[in-house]
């Protein structure tokens, strides 16, 4: 009796210690998205301007993608494709939420229609990550859907810390409440406090604070962190301190507005934050980090130069952004890729990652991107697609569609129906138009936009009936 004690109680042990041993050498994984950080916004992608050395020090340790793209030109439809993997035409998610810049008698045409929720039946990276076992939380900004059945905590995330509808805190001081008059009513939103804090208080360190918590309770099992900070949006509202430091700087050297470059260098102390305390809890040699950007920079903070425009446009100043991608698999950090990739590629290489199964049927629009970070394959995709139905007030916006295919991008105005042909390679600031010069390149390019709209059901604009041209 006692020899079957002893062996049921080995075989406890090392039943135990082989399932403490998957959890602890499972990948974690960090996914760190920034709202509105233009391209250029980040010494690692030539500002001398804006300060950054921790998310540089992330460039030299992971893979700097120089043309990575956001799903969309504003934000909410960028976040749902992160999370679903499907482009937002395919989600009839096409708008930032809930929008309402549309005029009933000023607009030719009536925009696409697009839904106010990320559907519930979509399996996020976030619910197929708690399938394996991991803890997940969600920081920050979320819009994409209402508090009562569409919060993060109904798509995945265990946690939920400062998670609402809106798309932009009242304040990023404490209490970080405010009102914003609301387009389509003239209404004003009363924008809640989204998390604790005390008089002083940043938001941008606020949300780094409860990363590193979560980070340090869930050490010794799998975790999915996913820090999604409100910043640098508008308002811009640095940190008095940092403010000053940028305002001495010649006017013929600033990038963009002081308070930004303050916003911008937070964001940057917050990843400092967050990759300090996975390296002192040893989890850097297990830890997938994910660094990006919703959209390009906002006209009214920076400067997207040498791309044309900016966020709400889509030229490449609304549409490149920023994308760092460190993963302990890859085969050296420091390295540089210039394939395209986009926001719903963040899915399939997560799973590839964490040495998951991929889900096909889910992450339709997305594509692996682990050969990439360990350089030893290319990716199986030849065009990016863009669609965006709708009327902005960004500078350079309007209502088209877009493909990207090798060095080529072309540009469909809905409304008027003008095309626009350029070549990134040659003229990534989009100057001149090559749609007559090109016509085979052209009609090739619009012949697989259309097939591309009708095979994920794009929902078109239509004439406005009611529209008063001006006299």
């Amino acid at each position: 009796m006692k020899f079957v004690n002893f062996f049921l109680f080995i075989f406890l042990v090392s039943g135990f210690a082989k399932t403490t041993n998957t959890d602890q050498f499972k990948t974690n994984v960090v996914f760190i998205l920034i709202d509105d950080l233009g391209w250029r916004d980040l010494g690692c992608y030539g500002s001398d301007y804006y300060k950054t050395p921790n998310i540089d020090r992330l460039a030299q340790e992971g893979v700097k993608f120089t043309d990575a793209y956001a799903a969309c030109t504003v934000c909410s439809p960028t976040r749902a494709a992160i999370m679903t993997g499907k482009y937002p035409a395919r989600l009839l998610l096409t708008q930032w939420l809930p929008s309402g810049r549309w005029s009933r008698t000023g607009h030719k045409m009536k925009e696409g229609r697009y839904i106010s929720n990320l559907p519930l039946e979509e399996v996020t990276i976030a619910e197929a990550l708690r399938e394996h076992g991991y803890k997940t939380a969600f920081m920050g900004k979320w819009h994409l859907g209402t508090e009562t059945y569409y919060y993060p905590e109904h798509q995945g995330f265990d946690v939920n810390i400062a998670g609402r509808d809106y798309g932009a805190p009242g304040s990023y001081f404490f209490p970080f409440t405010g009102k914003w008059r609301i387009p389509s009513t003239g209404k004003n939103l009363h924008k809640k406090k989204p998390l604790s804090g005390k008089k002083g208080d940043y938001l941008a360190d606020r949300l780094a604070e409860e990363a590193e918590g979560f980070i340090r309770s869930n050490a010794e099992k799998p975790f999915f962190l996913m820090l999604s900070h409100y910043a640098v949006h508008t308002p811009l509202q640095g940190k008095p301190d940092k403010v000053a430091k940028y305002k001495v700087v010649s006017k013929t050297k600033q990038q963009g507005k002081p308070s930004y470059a303050a916003m911008v260098e937070s964001v940057d102390d917050s990843v400092g934050k967050v990759t300090g305390v996975l390296q002192e809890l040893g989890l850097e040699e297990n830890t997938l980090v994910i660094f990006t950007s919703d959209n390009g920079g906002f006209a009214g903070a920076t400067s997207n130069a040498p791309l044309r425009a900016n966020k709400g446009s889509n030229y490449e100043g609304g549409l490149r952004v920023p994308a760092i991608i460190k993963w302990p698999m890859s085969s050296k950090g420091g390295r540089t890729s210039s394939v395209p990739i986009t926001s719903t590629d963040f899915y399939p290489t997560i799973l590839s990652a964490i040495g998951q199964p991929l889900r096909p049927h889910q992450h339709l629009d997305g594509v692996d991107l682990t050969p990439l970070l360990k350089n030893d394959g290319m990716v199986n995709r030849d065009s990016l697609f863009w669609h965006y139905p709708h009327y902005n007030n960004h500078p350079q916006s309007f209502p088209a569609g877009v493909i990207r295919s090798g060095d080529w991008k072309l540009i469909q105005a809905f409304e008027t129906g003008e095309l626009s042909l350029f070549n990134l390679k040659e003229d990534c600031g989009e100057v001149t138009n090559l749609a007559k010069k090109q016509q085979k390149i052209t009609k090739r390019l619009l012949s697989r936009l259309k097939m591309w709209q009708q095979e994920v059901g794009a929902d078109p604009m239509r004439t406005n009936p009611e529209y008063q041209s001006e006299k």
